[in-house]
């Protein structure tokens, strides 16, 4: 459970640069990152820690997409792997990303 409590905050925290960066910047590059590297500190993650500050960041992004007008969400972006996308993508991304991780929490 630590591990993905770690994984979704480090998530969220490359989600949250990643959606002002392609708000702000025409023709924005995402960056990727490899999760598997950034994994590598999961085992001594405090979990209370990753979940407080999930939920920090969570509130902060929602108040950031609440505030945008509606044509933002139709700005285009280009990902490296998956080609130009709608800013509206990411943030589908985003939400399917923490559905399937919510599953494997509730079996846990």
């Amino acid at each position: 459970m630590r591990q993905i409590l770690a994984h979704l905050t480090d998530t969220e925290i490359a989600f949250s640069f990643r959606m002002r960066q392609a708000v702000a910047e025409t023709g924005h590059v995402i960056q990727p990152f490899d999760q598997d590297k950034w994994a590598s500190g999961y085992p001594q993650a405090d979990a209370q820690t990753a979940l407080a500050l999930f939920a920090v960041l969570r509130k902060w992004n929602v108040q950031f997409l609440r505030g945008l007008a509606p044509e933002a969400f139709e700005k285009e972006v280009v990902h490296p792997e998956r080609g130009p996308m709608k800013f509206r993508t990411i943030v589908e991304t985003m939400a399917g990303h923490d559905g399937n991780h919510l599953i494997q929490l509730s079996q846990a």
